[in-house]
């Protein structure tokens, strides 16, 4: 049996990734996993470690997947070796931050009709620890996870950045994005 395409949508917190990937999942067919859903609790503490590494190392085991997420900083280069295309969300931190904003503010505005909540929770994270970790990612994570993705480029594998709002919310009505699971 042939894999298919494994993309992995990777960025900071806030950017876009889950509904770009949900989204680009179900225009392809293919199976989605946030990567949030099993790095996080309902109540927004962090899965154990074992749990989060069976459940990461089995999501890219499998043969076709569209992962997107941070998820723990040591999975990323594991993660990123298994896929077939990367999707890196990197805009500037105020973008983050804005989207994180819009987001945080439609869910307390409107508890029960935030479609998509992240992990699945039932309540919004807590907005200081959300931007603190949006900083964090962009300080600390980013700059690595720019190098792996440059690596992974190097490595023949296709690599679409988006680096604006305009670009993301083209999301799937671009042809580059759907090109993905075709052969070079």
């Amino acid at each position: 049996m042939a894999s298919g395409p494994r993309i992995a949508v990777i960025g900071n917190a806030g950017g876009g990734k889950s509904t770009l990937a949900r989204d680009l999942a179900e225009k392809l067919h293919l199976p989605h996993l946030e990567l949030d859903r099993i790095l996080w609790r309902p109540d927004w503490t962090p899965a154990p470690l074992a749990a989060y590494e069976s459940d990461h190392g089995n999501a890219i085991a499998s043969d076709a997947w569209i992962i997107d997420g941070l998820g723990r900083r040591e999975s990323i280069p594991d993660r990123l070796q298994r896929d077939t295309a990367i999707i890196l969300i990197d805009m500037p931190i105020w973008m983050h931050f804005w989207l994180a904003a819009e987001r945080q503010i439609a869910w307390n505005r409107d508890k029960d009709t935030l479609a998509h909540p992240p992990a699945g929770a039932t309540a919004p994270p807590p907005t200081e620890a959300l931007f603190r970790t949006i900083f964090e990612v962009d300080r600390e994570w980013m700059p690595e996870i720019r190098v792996l993705v440059a690596r992974e480029r190097q490595r023949g594998k296709r690599v679409i950045e988006i680096c604006n709002v305009d670009q993301l919310r083209r999301g799937t009505d671009s042809p580059q994005l759907l090109m993905l699971t075709r052969p070079e």
